[in-house]
């Protein structure tokens, strides 16, 4: 009947609204962890995140795809881990307008700490 659904439904969205807690809860944890111990932030992180699966890189483009983001909010953090030496940015042999970005050496061995401590946040939290 009604009452029933009406309680379910509240039950649902009870639930929801602790998961939504949880997850903001635990984010601002990470990133204060690791603004702390790395001094990096989790855009930052996530890129790196997304090029460690590529180890041939990413043309710039596809990366607002997968991070959700617009290309205006990813252009600076791009910026900032080109500056920092976390990766580079080329334009394609095939078509000048395109950039590839790829992680570099040292780029890769940062994110491998960062993503090892990231992993032992997560099982903690």
């Amino acid at each position: 009947n009604g009452g029933d659904q009406e309680a379910e439904y509240r039950a649902q969205t009870r639930l929801w609204l602790r998961l939504l807690a949880c997850t903001t809860l635990i984010e601002g944890e990470l990133r204060r962890r690791f603004r702390e111990e790395f001094d990096f932030t989790m855009p930052r992180f996530d890129v790196l995140a997304q090029l460690d699966r590529e180890p041939s890189g990413l043309v710039l483009g596809e990366l607002p795809k997968r991070l959700m983001v617009s290309a205006g909010n990813l252009t600076p953090i791009v910026d900032r881990l080109v500056e920092d030496g976390f990766i580079t940015r080329t334009p394609s042999n095939l078509d000048r307008r395109v950039q590839i970005v790829c992680m570099t050496v040292e780029g890769r061995k940062a994110f491998r700490r960062m993503a090892k401590s990231h992993g032992s946040w997560l099982a903690e939290l």
